[in-house]
């Protein structure tokens, strides 16, 4: 997989929208502070853009079991009548953006693949939309026609925590670093992270909201093994973790998401727990 497949710009994107085949357009408001982006989508977001919740639509939390983490996967069930809500077929071209340098967007996008479709992320989200001169509406969003499609569960690959627990490659945690070394913890069951874990704080692949050059984000994760064994990727709760999972199959490698995450981990008193650089 290229960069190009994963990923999309604003100047790329403006054209398509034009045309007579636009992409299905997914807007994932989403932060830790504010999980639900409703208003923010209402006050202004890309035409045509549907809203898309990601506590409700992208994890289930009927799963009240602690070892899955604060957003399990979706059941597939679940998550095909959310895609054909969103009105998207097996060759509907789909482009998902959010606010928040691609953190919640990456959700989106790793599930669509999980479950055998397509789509990139807008580089840089709303802000580089606008930047490019894209205008912006409000109100609900659009409204689409419902597809019948059916989609193809664990087409990326998943570990669960006794996978992580023997992963023989690297292992890669998403969060910041003194969540990752232990220094703190505010949404957790314990401070710090899976023994043997190497940091790859997400906010690392965007940090000024748009992804590093190709050759920054290669160096990234060359520096930390990436591209000479299995990589596994995990995080707080499997959120941002699919965004380390985007940023390296743009590329190239395919990781395997830990969905529950350090939240399903650190809620296992079973488990060892490390801190520490």
């Amino acid at each position: 997989m290229t960069r190009s497949e994963v990923l999309i710009t604003a100047d790329e994107l403006l054209p398509l929208l034009a045309s007579e085949s636009a992409p299905r357009l997914l807007d994932v408001r989403w932060t830790l502070p504010k999980p639900d982006g409703r208003d923010d989508f209402a006050a202004g977001h890309i035409p045509g853009a549907i809203y898309v919740d990601l506590d409700t639509e992208l994890a289930d939390h009927s799963n009240t079991d602690p070892t899955a983490g604060r957003h399990p996967l979706p059941r597939p069930a679940d998550f095909e009548a959310s895609v054909r809500s969103w009105g998207i077929d097996s060759d509907t071209e789909v482009v998902v953006y959010d606010d928040n340098s691609g953190l919640g967007a990456a959700r989106a996008w790793w599930l669509l693949r999980w479950a055998g479709l397509s789509g990139r992320v807008l580089d840089g989200g709303l802000a580089a939309y606008r930047a490019a001169g894209g205008e912006v509406e409000t109100g609900p969003g659009a409204s689409v026609e419902p597809s019948e499609v059916t989609i193809t569960p664990d087409s990326l690959p998943v570990i669960d925590a006794d996978d992580a627990a023997a992963w023989t490659g690297v292992l890669l945690d998403a969060r910041a670093g003194e969540r990752f070394r232990g220094e703190t913890e505010p949404l957790d069951a314990q401070a710090g992270h899976i023994p043997g874990a190497k940091n790859a704080p997400a906010t690392g692949n965007a940090p000024d909201g748009q992804f590093l050059a190709e050759a920054e984000l290669r160096k990234r994760f060359a520096e930390l093994g990436a591209f000479e064994q299995p990589v596994g990727v995990y995080c707080g709760s499997g959120v941002t973790a699919c965004h380390n999972a985007l940023a390296l199959a743009s590329l190239g490698v395919e990781a395997s998401l830990y969905p529950a995450s350090w939240s399903g981990w650190s809620s296992d008193p079973e488990r060892p727990v490390e801190t520490g650089a």
